[in-house]
């Protein structure tokens, strides 16, 4: 099944992976925390028992879906189609054969983008070398604050064919982000009940340095409790840029 996406930056989202486990202080408002309540309460298997429900995070259960692993192969129209949008497909409890199985999909539907997104790219590299990087692969990683941009590295030393960074929700300025190697920077603040606060300072700086650095630049969202209201808009307009790829399909 094809779940259509709210996710600005994207177009489908596919899950063979569900749950996961917090991993530092970007997870602590996880919206597939939430979601995932939600599902399991009107008994979808496949999201049953995640969530640990004293403390509101997953609870490191995580489960690999082996009938849904062809899916994509079933959309004839090409996609943006974001991997595993409620969990992380590198995640240590995933093994290292499906996520090579996730890849042979990806390469197989190669008239869709596929985008990844980890916080744990240090199992990306060490699988880095038995994974099939073909072209239609977006990898990325989430950078929330200064304190974890070594993630950036790891990205930019895997061979990912197109490379990106999503800094949301973003924390806290990062005024010198080595964006060699980066063909795309989203950004977005925190959404929702409990959502921490982002200056728009950082934003202008973030979104400037990718000026400099001629990366393509997707400002999601303001965030906030009332993230409708806060809108999307930088300094009068609207940041929709992608990565330049060759085409597919």
């Amino acid at each position: 099944m094809a779940l259509g996406s709210g996710i600005e930056w994207t177009e489908a989202t596919w899950n063979p992976v569900t749950g996961c486990t917090r991993v530092s202080a970007g997870c602590d408002n996880c919206y597939a925390v939430s979601l995932t309540r939600r599902l399991d309460a009107i008994g979808l298997e496949k999201y049953r028992g995640l969530v640990n429900a004293g403390k509101g995070h997953f609870n490191g259960i995580v489960r690999t879906h082996e009938d849904l692993l062809q899916v994509p192969l079933s959309w004839p129209r090409s996609r943006l189609v974001f991997v595993n949008s409620m969990s992380d497909l590198f995640h240590p409890n995933v093994p290292d054969a499906f996520i090579q199985r996730v890849f042979e999909t990806m390469k197989k539907a190669s008239w869709h983008r596929f985008q990844i997104l980890t916080k744990r790219p240090e199992r990306v590299l060490s699988l880095d070398r038995n994974l099939d990087w073909s072209s239609n692969i977006w990898m990325g990683v989430s950078v929330e604050s200064a304190g974890v941009l070594d993630r950036v590295e790891f990205l930019r030393k895997s061979h990912a064919r197109v490379k990106f960074l999503s800094l949301e929700p973003l924390l806290g300025p990062l005024p010198q982000i080595d964006l060699t190697g980066i063909d795309w920077v989203i950004l977005g603040g925190e959404s929702g009940p409990g959502a921490r606060p982002m200056e728009k300072k950082w934003v202008v700086d973030i979104r400037d340095q990718c000026l400099v650095a001629d990366t393509p630049f997707f400002f999601k969202q303001w965030g906030g409790v009332r993230k409708k209201k806060s809108g999307r808009t930088l300094e009068g307009r609207t940041w929709d840029q992608l990565p330049v790829v060759p085409a597919v399909g």
